[in-house]
């Protein structure tokens, strides 16, 4: 079963959103049978694939082990930034060992979702490092985890925040808002996903690699690098629009992944308007560690240049995530380069500074970030380098 694409993930879907109604409806706890309803998908979706199945089994019983040593451990004896570190690195090994693994073509730990959960479970240690968690039960762990609705493509959430959740019983009212929202949201995402991203994927057409072929035209390198563009943010939102839906009918509010991303001015504009619960996460768990270790250790005299560094940490860490192949890789270090180039120019152009504010500064603006951007796409898709070998 493919969560939010196959006919039969909708099926159960409604059949098991009519006890969460209920539940709702009579302001009743709804999250014990949402964790049930999670394992049941779970079930379903690994059920054809035992191998991923019994990995994903190994990984939730290694960083159950791994979280609450932390926790106990921080609770007894206080901060230790050594075990911090080795507790982040065992932590985040699964992934490693399995993005190592695809790039040989060998399946080590890898199920659907890993990459995701990695970031709830990671966050989870810092978290608990850094003292804002303090106590913790398994059922409340597994269930931020495990729960389906955004389990194999995010949104990524917050542990904090998914846990008053939890723990939350909605009045009526509230739920019926919340209801009718998440139904509103299942509806627009499959209309993203299912028509919307269809249309600008079959305006996508990949070049096929040959070393004796002429190489494709700089307009069909445009025209492909901007339908899978849109095609990406309609699919991507479209998902995340229908796993915010699905959440809220058993009571959990998903943040928001898109705020009209094409509307950005300027790049960092754009990565707080895209895939935003990544950019988010970056930003508080890498980019601002970074930065006050930087500040701390005075590692720079310049903020901007410690401002830089934790700019290309974040997005090469980024490209690593998506994949260990040239083109994330290079996507990382691409969108690294621009946030960095990005800050240096807003804190030292007094052209900036005089233009900012004026409609067609931002018109021009716009219109570079926009092209930057599809660039970007046509590096993580691969276009460019065909195009530049073919």
């Amino acid at each position: 079963m493919n969560f939010y694409v196959d006919q039969s993930f909708f099926l159960v879907l409604a059949a098991v959103a009519i006890p969460a109604v209920v539940l709702g409806v009579r302001g009743k706890h709804i999250a014990p049978y949402g964790f049930a309803v999670s394992l049941l998908f779970l079930v379903l979706l690994f059920y054809k694939d035992v191998g991923s199945g019994v990995h994903l089994l190994i990984y939730i019983a290694l960083e159950t082990v791994i979280a609450f040593m932390a926790l106990r451990y921080r609770r007894r004896h206080g901060k230790r930034q050594s075990l911090f570190y080795l507790a982040v690195i065992l932590s985040i090994a699964p992934l490693v060992t399995y993005k190592v693994g695809a790039v040989f073509s060998a399946s080590l730990l890898g199920f659907l979702g890993i990459s995701y959960i990695t970031f709830k479970s990671v966050q989870v240690i810092m978290e608990i490092h850094d003292g804002l968690i303090e106590r913790m039960s398994p059922y409340e762990y597994w269930g931020f985890l495990l729960f389906f609705a955004s389990f194999t493509s995010g949104p990524i959430d917050r542990s904090r925040r998914f846990d008053e959740e939890m723990h939350r019983t909605y009045e009526r009212s509230e739920y019926l808002d919340l209801l009718s929202k998440g139904l509103f949201w299942l509806l627009l995402g499959a209309v993203y996903k299912m028509v919307l991203s269809g249309f600008f994927y079959q305006n996508y057409v990949p070049v096929a690699f040959d070393v004796t072929a002429v190489g494709p035209s700089i307009l069909d390198a445009i025209k492909n690098a901007y339908a899978y563009g849109f095609y990406m943010f309609f699919d991507f939102a479209g998902y995340t629009l229908m796993a915010m839906g699905a959440a809220a009918i058993f009571g959990v509010h998903l943040p928001a992944n898109f705020k009209y991303p094409f509307k950005s001015l300027d790049i960092k504009d754009f990565w707080n308007r895209w895939h935003i619960t990544l950019s988010s996460w970056l930003r508080d768990f890498v980019f601002m560690r970074i930065v006050r270790t930087s500040v701390r250790h005075k590692w720079f005299a310049s903020r901007i240049t410690t401002a830089c560094l934790g700019y290309m940490a974040n997005m090469t860490l980024m490209g690593f995530w998506h994949g260990i192949t040239p083109d994330y890789i290079i996507y990382g270090l691409y969108h690294g380069v621009l946030l960095s180039a990005t800050e240096v120019y807003q804190k030292k152009s007094k052209f900036y500074r005089r233009h900012k504010d004026s409609v067609m500064y931002q018109l021009a603006s716009w219109f570079i970030t926009i092209n930057l951007v599809m660039l970007g796409f046509a590096i993580f898709s691969g276009e460019l380098a065909k195009l530049m070998t073919g």
